[in-house]
């Protein structure tokens, strides 16, 4: 199926086919302009294999502050060349144990400004899901809520930007988010706290604790480059083990880590070959 090239505004719907390959051409946009499907976003899916590509999702607005550019609700969703812009939430998923989303090479950014009070704005937010994957990724424009928090049994970050470096007013929490854990592998991402960062740290694991059935945790990160581009001195990665049931094996080898920065152990061993500078 295809989406024509322009702005197509006022469009939503539910897709529930089993299975579904939907291509957008020549720069097409799914501008809200108050329009969503049953008050959740512009597309719900919960299909069976959902395949989605070039499509920008831009303007998600609903009465309970969660708009999404996506609701994924179960099945398996792939991405590939998507944007999300100016959303209240950019994807948003429930918390189906059998469901698996895929993103690669697609755009997270300008969440809205909102009221003090009105909730948060993640650009990415996955629930307790089997796995997510990223990979080739841009975060950035973050207000109020972090730039990637998930929930998912499994999680694999790659060769991803996540950061407002060069977004003025732009001011999200963690970029980094695993707030039950989980098996986590972070590989050679850039990530990115600017100096009008709220929350001072970068990467969190475990702050909300189990969250549900225990699971084992891990945390993986590999040649990534960690930085503090300003205001006060930040945290690069927070591991609350005292939150979780069973005890999180940690690997962190070949990292940069720049600016004013805490780096815990063992995230700072030089023999792993990580750099402090």
């Amino acid at each position: 199926m295809e989406l024509l090239g322009g702005v197509h505004r006022a469009q939503a719907g539910v897709i529930e086919q089993a299975r579904l390959l939907l291509q957008g051409r020549d720069g097409a946009v799914l501008q809200a302009d108050g329009a969503h499907a049953e008050g959740k976003a512009l597309l719900v899916v919960r299909g069976g294999a959902v395949r989605i590509e070039g499509l920008t999702f831009r303007g998600a607005r609903v009465p309970d502050g969660n708009g999404a550019g996506i609701r994924f609700e179960r099945g398996r969703l792939a991405l590939r060349g998507c944007s999300f812009l100016d959303n209240q939430m950019g994807l948003l998923s429930s918390n189906d144990a059998g469901a698996e989303l895929d993103i690669e090479a697609c755009r997270f950014g300008d969440a809205p400004v909102v009221p003090a009070g009105a909730g948060l704005t993640h650009l990415l937010y996955v629930g307790r899901i089997a796995r997510l994957r990223v990979a080739r990724c841009r975060f950035h424009g973050g207000r109020h809520g972090h730039l990637l928090k998930s929930r998912a049994a499994v999680n694999e970050v790659l060769a991803s930007w996540l950061g407002d470096a060069a977004e003025g007013g732009a001011a999200a929490s963690y970029e980094l988010e695993f707030p039950n854990g989980g098996q986590a592998l972070v590989q050679g991402n850039v990530i990115v706290q600017g100096a009008a960062s709220p929350n001072r740290v970068l990467l969190a694991f475990g702050a909300e604790g189990e969250g549900g059935a225990p699971r084992p945790h891990r945390l993986q990160l590999h040649g990534n480059s960690v930085a503090n581009l300003g205001g006060a001195p930040g945290i690069a990665v927070r591991v609350h083990d005292d939150r979780l049931a069973s005890a999180v094996a940690i690997e962190a080898r070949d990292n940069l880590f720049l600016g004013a920065l805490r780096v815990p152990a063992p995230f700072d061993a030089a023999a792993a070959g990580n750099v402090l500078a």
